[in-house]
């Protein structure tokens, strides 16, 4: 009962985790372009499958139905390029930890048109290939499920570490931003001071001269 417990809070967890994973539909007009971020943490697996959409069933998609996709990292480096492709997928380990762009751009066509893509990207845990685990190892559904508790603990546990230092990230910019909203305060007080005080000298001189006082 107490293992059977387990499995069920393990496959919970999964479910929970699985949404995180961006799996959407959308669609794109010739000669534009559209991004998709996803927050990546440092050495962490991504994978990426996507497919323009067929708008006729059981025949071949139009030549006017081609994108061409790049996916950057938050520092601009790239880490796949495709052009002039209807699908393909990507996977990479991200050495930098942010947000990746995943930029799409419809072939330019007269008349416009508009397409349907599905892109399916995910990372961390739900970018690993379970069913091909399982082949491999040659092991039972429970161990299969144990091992994906595990990996999903170890996952939970980088993903505190990495929300601690963004918080601290966070706070330090924070810091930093009071710091000069404070300064500025201050010098924003000294000019008015400044500009109050020369008024009232020349508001003097002028009523001196004219012997006004």
């Amino acid at each position: 009962m107490k293992l059977q417990k387990l499995i069920l809070s393990a496959a919970l967890t999964i479910t929970f985790l699985s949404t995180t994973t961006q799996s959407v539909r959308f669609e794109i007009e010739s000669g534009r372009t559209k991004c998709i971020s996803e927050d990546i943490k440092t050495n962490s697996m991504t994978v990426g499958h996507y497919s323009v959409v067929n708008p006729n069933e059981g025949q071949a998609l139009p030549e006017s139905h081609k994108l061409t996709l790049r996916v950057t990292s938050v520092y601009g480096n790239s880490h796949h390029y495709a052009d002039l492709v209807q699908s393909g997928q990507f996977s990479f380990q991200a050495v930098e930890g942010g947000d990746y762009l995943a930029c799409f751009f419809a072939v330019d066509h007269h008349p416009t048109i508009k397409f349907s893509v599905e892109f399916d990207w995910r990372s961390g845990v739900a970018a690993k290939d379970w069913s091909t685990l399982a082949k491999k190892g040659s092991i039972d559904a429970m161990e299969l499920e144990l091992k994906k508790l595990e990996d999903t603990i170890t996952f939970i546990h980088e993903e505190m570490f990495y929300l601690r230092e963004r918080e601290q990230e966070m706070q330090q910019l924070n810091g930093k931003t009071n710091s000069r909203m404070a300064l500025l305060s201050f010098l924003s007080l000294f000019v008015c001071l400044s500009v109050a005080g020369l008024q009232v000298w020349h508001l003097k001189s002028f009523f001196e001269k004219k012997k006004l006082i």
